[in-house]
């Protein structure tokens, strides 16, 4: 499509004229809610499976399930998004994604549960919205930045819903709307009307383009499609680079996700933590990303600027070898606070490699971008389930043999081989995903742009100038 539009050179977070500011700020803000809602019933888990009488099988699946709706979802959407916009596309995925988040609150049966969390996961395709809407109005060399600012509030949302969630259903308590069971589904409900007010609020306050809405550019004759501008989606799968970038985010925000929900369990079964002291440092882990991702999206743009797209790329494998090397280096350690520091220095690297992945993705192809998005931000997904799979697998057959060699002695005897079991399992795990991450790393660098790709980056740099 063309179109001459002025995207914003500047980050100006407190520029609230500038429609890039507002719409980088409404959009962060539905990201954080979707996010929240998307993970809004993992606190409440234990009161679920009490109160609808879930199977460990069950509880499992509706993980899977909610993982595997966003994989379709994120596909979906960002060919959505090419053609009608990223303003109507959010709009409808908050109203519309509201609507399992309340049912959940209303469910009777595991069968119905598992039906809403699958449901509920395509919420989760907020992501790839949020990374084209950001990239269509800002000018390359600032829309690493960008991206991964708007992105690192969908993460904080993830993670916020540990304090947010128990914080809204005491609040539900102590009003008298419902008693300590059933505290949860209250919560959840006030989650998906939030949700759908942000729908509302998308709808009206925010624009397409930097220059208006896209129905409203192609009536003026100023966002033209034609057939040299159309990129079909075989197109777009036929381009090795973005199934390199589908297998990097599987490496970055797959394992992410990954080691965020196992990582309670395996502080407590390596280090001795009580599981109020392990949430509270996976909490933390999750809360780098209010800062970790944005920075990045910063060295991306910085490394664009000082050697143009292959700096960025450059940038990418390396913070991503990086994150291979702390994630290795982690699970050998039982020592805590060197187990901490490294845990940190992991959190630090695989986040920064989240922010960097999309920094390159806004050049691969500018006239798919949706598409392009859509394809990586399913590939995290894609990695999450499979990481967990191998995981569930491992720690599942170390259990079971500790279980049968313990036969016959105590229950707190056979309680700690089947942990001891489960965290040498893992920690093996861990360090089969970190050679995998080496290999995503060695793998970005075939990463390849065409001259007239990289002169992409210049431009937007001497508007950037010219500004001063």
């Amino acid at each position: 499509m063309t179109s001459n539009y002025p995207k914003a050179s500047k980050l100006e977070l407190l520029n609230f004229k500038s429609i890039s500011t507002r719409t980088f700020w409404i959009t962060s803000v539905a990201f954080f809610l979707c996010f929240f809602a998307w993970f809004g019933i993992v606190p409440f888990m234990p009161d679920v499976v009490k109160d609808l009488g879930l199977s460990p099988e069950q509880k499992w699946n509706s993980i899977i399930l909610a993982v595997t709706g966003t994989v379709f979802a994120r596909l979906v959407i960002g060919k959505l998004c090419d053609k009608y916009g990223p303003r109507l596309c959010y709009t409808w995925l908050l109203m519309l994604g509201a609507i399992p988040v309340i049912l959940i609150g209303f469910v009777q049966t595991p069968l119905q549960f598992l039906i809403c969390r699958l449901f509920i996961g395509f919420i989760g395709a907020s992501f790839v919205i949020t990374q084209v809407h950001t990239s269509i109005m800002f000018a390359s060399n600032i829309v690493g930045t960008a991206n991964a600012t708007s992105a690192g509030w969908g993460n904080l949302g993830g993670g916020a819903n540990r304090l947010g969630m128990p914080i809204i259903a005491a609040a539900v308590i102590s009003f008298g709307l419902a008693d300590e069971a059933n505290a949860w589904r209250y919560s959840m409900v006030i989650a998906g009307v939030v949700c759908f007010l942000m729908g509302i609020v998308y709808f009206f306050f925010t624009k397409d383009t930097p220059a208006g809405n896209f129905k409203e550019l192609k009536a003026k004759g100023e966002f033209v499609a034609t057939k040299k501008d159309q990129v079909g989606f075989k197109e777009v799968l036929s381009d090795y680079r973005v199934w390199i970038l589908f297998f990097v985010y599987a490496a970055c925000f797959g394992i992410e996700l990954t080691v965020y929900g196992t990582m309670d369990d395996y502080l407590q079964n390596t280090f001795g933590l009580t599981r109020s002291m392990a949430g509270n440092i996976v909490l933390s882990f999750a809360l780098m990303n209010i800062f970790a991702r944005t920075l990045g999206g910063f060295f991306g743009d910085m490394f664009g600027k000082s050697r143009g797209l292959r700096g960025r790329v450059l940038f990418l494998s390396f913070i991503l070898a990086l994150e291979g090397v702390m994630l290795s280096i982690f699970s050998t350690i039982t020592y805590l606070p060197l187990g901490i520091l490294f845990l940190i220095a992991f959190s630090l690297t695989v986040q920064m490699a989240e922010g960097a992945t999309f920094s390159v993705v806004p050049f691969i192809n500018k006239k798919a971008i949706g598409s392009i998005s859509g394809i990586v931000g399913a590939g995290g997904n894609v990695g999450a389930f499979l990481a967990a799979m191998l995981l569930k697998s491992k720690s599942a057959v170390a259990e079971q043999t500790a279980i049968a060699s313990n036969q016959g002695m105590a229950a707190e005897i056979i309680e700690i081989a089947q942990g001891q079991a489960s965290s040498l399992a893992v920690s093996s795990g861990y360090f089969i995903i970190s050679m995998l991450i080496l290999l995503a790393a060695v793998s970005s660098l075939a990463i390849k742009f065409a001259t007239e790709e990289s002169t992409d980056e210049v431009e937007p740099i001497r508007v950037a100038l010219a500004d001063k």
